[in-house]
């Protein structure tokens, strides 16, 4: 039952692809990355969103042609939650708790990797399985590297939500990623966009630094991976 494994996956891939840049608080009109290169800013932008510790992101990626909705949120201590989906392929809920990460999904989803079997087996439960890593797959350390955020360019300032950001570009062939840092307050990622790749996508992130509570599902609403597959 590798499905909800492969789903966290596409949802940490979706993050930390899609994430990027910032710098520092600023002063009336006056530019706070006035003097520093894109990678620069790059840098401290990694380093200020990971400082963070907590955060939420949301948005619409696309995998083999299939838009899909992504929203989670991430605790200080690398646990999250979220949901990631459509309407015609199904939405699964995950959480990922210590070393363990939990997925429930609907009965779409849940045809679509087993058929009507599955299903009816899993309905209304929690499948959990051991993180391959043995730590949380949300883990802020690994999500906010800087060391893929290289040959950026800056481009003209824009606004994310009538917040005032900075914009950074990355081309990588047809590849272009555009990340939009914010220039009043602390500089965390506001929005970053990718396009020309294959699995294109939006993300807007928020609430930086406030509390986010992940626990784990009541275990009798859990069933174990490796047993469904012994009993498959």
């Amino acid at each position: 039952m590798a499905a909800h494994r492969k789903l966290l996956a596409v949802a940490v891939t979706c993050a930390a692809a899609v994430i990027g840049v910032a710098g520092c608080s600023s002063d009336g009109d006056k530019d706070p990355f006035d003097g520093l290169s894109a990678d620069k800013i790059a840098d401290k932008a990694s380093k200020a969103s990971k400082d963070a510790g907590s955060f939420t992101m949301k948005g619409k990626m696309k995998q083999g042609g299939q838009a899909n909705d992504l929203e989670f949120a991430v605790a200080e201590s690398g646990d999250c939650k979220g949901t990631m989906g459509s309407q015609k392929k199904g939405v699964a809920q995950f959480l990922s708790v210590g070393k363990t990460s939990y997925v429930k999904a609907d009965d779409k989803f849940w045809e679509g990797q087993g058929g009507s079997s599955t299903a009816e087996l899993l309905k209304g439960r929690w499948v959990k399985s051991p993180n391959k890593s043995g730590d949380s797959v949300c883990n802020p350390d690994d999500m906010f590297k800087s060391d893929k955020l290289k040959n950026l360019k800056r481009e003209d300032d824009a606004e994310v939500d009538g917040k005032k950001a900075a914009v950074l570009t990355q081309k990588k062939g047809k590849e272009t990623t555009t990340f939009y840092v914010a220039m009043e307050g602390k500089p965390y990622f506001l929005k970053v966009v990718n396009k020309g790749s294959e699995d294109p996508g939006s993300i807007v992130f928020s609430g930086y630094g406030k509390p986010v509570d992940v626990k784990e599902p009541p275990a009798k609403e859990v069933v174990d991976a490796k047993k469904i597959a012994a009993g498959s």
